[in-house]
């Protein structure tokens, strides 16, 4: 049977004890993922850098999908802000060369103090999604690292 979509632990975290995501009921757009392990999302000041939490997963879609990281809908009323507000992961950073196509949440924390978030706590979701392109795309570069890769100029 041809893989569709779908989630694995990421090379490298194969004995760290990843759980792969799950939906909650039958009619959940989004898969809740937990965090890989502890890690401090401190509170905001002025310069900082977004916290990336490690997931220990990679997934895998179709070429016409890609999916989204978005936060919980209680994450902002805990502080947990995405920073780039909607994470867009596309097919062909799965099994990328540089992470195996480790995806994370990258999240700046709006509270009043540190937020210590606890392995296997669940810090967002990932819906799988098809887009569309336009008539006459002529797209023609391959990925050639993994996150940020697509800044990078593509042959």
């Amino acid at each position: 049977m041809k893989k569709l979509r779908g989630f694995e632990i990421a090379k490298g975290w194969e004995d760290k004890g990843i759980n792969l995501p799950e939906r909650k009921t039958a009619h959940s757009a989004g898969y809740d993922v937990e965090a890989a392990e502890d890690i401090v999302i401190p509170k905001f000041k002025k310069g900082i850098k977004p916290t990336l939490i490690p997931t220990g997963l990679k997934a895998y879609c179709q070429e016409d999908e890609c999916y989204l990281l978005l936060n919980r809908s209680s994450g902002p009323k805990k502080g947990f802000i995405l920073a780039n507000s909607v994470g867009l992961i596309d097919s062909d950073y799965y099994g990328n060369p540089d992470n195996d196509g480790h995806f994370m949440f990258a999240y700046f924390n709006c509270s009043d103090h540190d937020i210590e978030v606890k392995k296997g706590d669940v810090i967002g979701q990932v819906v799988f999604t098809k887009y569309l392109i336009v008539d006459n795309d002529n797209a023609t570069g391959k990925r050639e690292g993994g996150f940020g890769s697509t800044d990078k100029k593509n042959k």
